[in-house]
């Protein structure tokens, strides 16, 4: 197998510094109480994503004869953007194979650079047979997403970043899918600092490379399932699964609530908008999934092209993680007089009341009752559970 260099990463740099927007440290001080934590917000990068930069250092080292075929390449949806972008500035073609349920604004911004769009069933690896087809068809160059060596050094210019802006960092926290993006900034940051920690994360549902690693062989995932669809990789690469056996010290996953409860911290604390991809790594950061005391830890935020048609849930489901969102279903007498001393106990403690269904139908309860379906806005969990308290005092039946 070929090896990564960190004179290509350096060489990467090079390429990249009038391609690539810089995205420097922001310090995140309430992540988590008693750690040292900064942001690298590649969600503010061009195109919204990290990959712009793999993908821009791999076309930049075709051929003029490879260049003139144009490119093919497969993606949830941010590496498509990169391909699109970096053919777009080369003047040449561009073939994208999308999942068919990407959601519409990658699709749309992919085509907005001018790409030809191919749109597959299924998820990421549907779509990556779908590439190998075309690239057999038409013999263009495949611009692969995260299992190439070229796409692994434009990756690994983070690293480099992180180290020029924080030199004493102790831990770097990366997103993981395929494994490109942690691959480069392992290999990278570990070339200049043996001693610093470099930790992954998956989402709980697309475990393929915590799976790989605990196993000792590269293990394909029959199904994913997560709202983070820019990680929501099936099968790691082979140069990627050597470089995280090698480089990266530990691989944690996170649930999908933890990663709405990121997503929601990063827009109301720092008005950053990231994708469930990107808030991998800093869901790992808030929810002590990681050792991370006395370290000055910086979280890789590896996108911000979240699909806002399901952004309401997200959020709601972050309220509702932190103890910010709350609904009860009380089984109450079916007479006058029963919701308002419900209401009132509920105001009493400080709560909010944004929703309240009354149900007079339900099978499962005593014919003389009815249920209460009540929706509040709260502090925290301590503040739900007051409520509940008290509630319960009052002889009202939670069900």
């Amino acid at each position: 197998m070929e090896k990564l260099s960190i004179k290509e990463i350096y060489s990467a740099t090079y390429v990249l510094k009038h391609i690539i927007r810089p995205t420097n440290l922001i310090s995140a001080p309430l992540m988590r109480p008693g750690c040292d934590i900064y942001i690298k917000p590649e969600n503010l990068q061009v195109t919204g994503s990290f990959k712009v930069r793999g993908s821009s250092y791999m076309i930049s080292q075709l051929s003029d004869e490879e260049k003139a075929r144009g490119v093919i390449a497969c993606s949830a949806g941010n590496h498509a953007q990169g391909v699109a972008l970096a053919a777009k500035a080369c003047g040449i073609r561009s073939i994208i194979c999308l999942p068919a349920g990407a959601p519409i604004s990658k699709v749309e911004a992919t085509r907005s650079y001018g790409a030809e769009i191919c749109l597959v069933p299924g998820v990421y690896d549907d779509a990556y047979q779908k590439a190998l087809e075309l690239v057999e068809e038409n013999n263009m160059p495949f611009v692969h997403p995260f299992d190439n060596l070229q796409v692994i050094a434009g990756q690994g210019t983070i690293g480099l970043e992180i180290l020029n802006d924080l030199p004493n960092a102790d831990a770097i926290i990366v997103p993981v899918g395929g494994g490109g993006l942690i691959s480069g900034v392992a290999f990278a940051a570990k070339q200049i600092n043996p001693n610093i920690k470099v930790y992954g994360v998956q989402a709980a549902g697309a475990p393929s490379m915590v799976d790989s690693i605990s196993s000792g062989k590269i293990i394909r995932l029959d199904k994913v399932s997560t709202l983070a669809d820019g990680i929501a990789v099936k099968q790691p690469g082979e140069h990627t699964f050597e470089l995280c056996n090698n480089y990266v010290d530990e691989i944690v996953t996170v649930t999908e609530d933890e990663i709405c409860a990121a997503i929601l911290y990063l827009l109301e604390r720092h008005k950053l908008v990231a994708e469930g991809a990107g808030a991998v790594s800093v869901a790992a950061a808030m929810f002590s999934q990681l050792p991370l005391e006395g370290k000055k830890t910086v979280c890789v935020v590896s996108g911000g092209n979240v699909d806002v048609t399901i952004f309401n849930r997200i959020i709601n489901r972050g309220l509702q993680k932190g103890g910010r969102l709350c609904t009860l279903s009380l089984e109450i007498s079916d007479r006058p007089g029963q919701l308002v001393q419900v209401s009132k106990l509920i105001a009493d403690l400080g709560a909010n009341v944004t929703g309240v269904l009354h149900e007079r139908t339900n099978t499962f309860i005593d014919v003389n009752s009815c249920v209460l379906r009540i929706t509040m806005e709260t502090r925290d969990q301590e503040h739900i559970d007051k409520i509940i308290q008290a509630i319960k005092k009052h002889h009202f039946h939670i069900l």
